[in-house]
């Protein structure tokens, strides 16, 4: 029988037993387990395949506790956090020794999120701990976005799956460091850059370095595989490599002349861009089952979630 339901007493009492659950978020749905135990933080690692060179972000209810977590929060966070928390956004901070190393891979600094899903925030204001809960997928597969997708890769291995239905927004978090002068996005997510920008009335850098040690997750220049080798860009220069009837092609809001139909994924037809964003990881894991060789994916609008949408898609290229 497939351990999956929305028994939130259940996940509460696997959690507290030092358990690993995956959980619903906003964003994608996460595979939780109690950030200050590090046997139940190992579990997440060993599920997912995860190398423990690559750091977690721990989730909160909200802000009240924080001090007990982090050194401080810097001039920037409060405004942030007013203007996105709950929500698609995670915050570098300097780290206090509660914090196991094994989280943070050995850095100085950890991510910390307040997810804006209500199952979520009910199972956070249940436990008198912060959970570590990275995306419920295999290490460089594509993020789940149903507790249906979770169970797709860890079967009968993860002891309870808390469904909490579809996820609104689709890609992970946004994640900016404020552990230094100036803030930096490491890595882009269902938050805009714009957006950041317009409420720190700044301009914010963005990195696009990939580390054999990064500092947040995501940061890896391999990531988010379909299982399918995945081709981003010109969509004109692509066509002409491909035999057009076993490839499967990825666009914002129109098809793509030659691919069959039933290949073709159009993200939002009518050019939304949060819509597109929030049906990506959807449409990677759709091509599963399909007889094809090649996935083909657009270049998106490089503004707002197009560039999150585009970074996706070029480490999901990378082999």
């Amino acid at each position: 029988m497939q351990k999956m339901g929305t028994d939130l007493k259940k996940a509460i009492s696997l959690l507290q037993s030092g358990q690993a659950v995956a959980i619903p978020t906003e964003t994608v749905y996460g595979l939780a387990a109690n950030a200050l135990m590090p046997e139940a933080v190992a579990q997440i690692f060993e599920l997912k395949q995860r190398p423990a060179f690559d750091p977690l972000i721990i989730h909160l209810a909200d802000n009240t506790n924080l001090n007990r977590y982090v050194r401080e929060t810097g001039p920037f966070f409060d405004k942030l956090y007013q203007a996105f928390s709950p929500g698609p956004i995670t915050y570098i901070l300097p780290k206090k020794d509660l914090i196991p190393d094994l989280v943070t891979a050995g850095h100085p600094t950890v991510g910390l999120r307040f997810p804006g899903h209500p199952m979520a925030l009910d199972l956070l204001k249940s436990l008198d701990f912060p959970l570590a809960a990275p995306s419920a997928n295999l290490f460089g597969k594509v993020s789940p976005t149903s507790a249906q997708h979770v169970a797709d890769q860890f079967g009968e291995g993860l002891e309870y799956i808390l469904d909490g239905g579809k996820c609104k927004v689709g890609l992970e978090s946004t994640i900016i460091d404020l552990s230094q002068n100036d803030p930096i996005v490491l890595r882009l997510g269902g938050l805009s850059l714009e957006e950041i920008e317009d409420v720190l009335d700044k301009k914010v850098a963005f990195t696009k370095s990939s580390s054999s040690n990064p500092k947040a997750p995501g940061m890896l220049s391999a990531h988010y595989s379909p299982g399918i080798p995945l081709c981003h860009g010109s969509l004109n220069q692509n066509l002409e490599k491909v035999n057009r009837q076993r490839t499967g092609s990825i666009s914002f809001c129109k098809k793509v002349a030659g691919i069959p139909d039933k290949n073709q994924r159009v993200l939002s037809p009518n050019g939304d861009l949060k819509e597109a964003a929030s049906k990506l990881f959807a449409a990677l894991r759709s091509f599963d089952e399909a007889e094809i060789d090649v996935i083909i994916a657009s270049e998106f609008p490089q503004e707002g979630l197009g560039r999150a949408i585009n970074d996706r898609l070029r480490r999901a290229s990378v082999s």
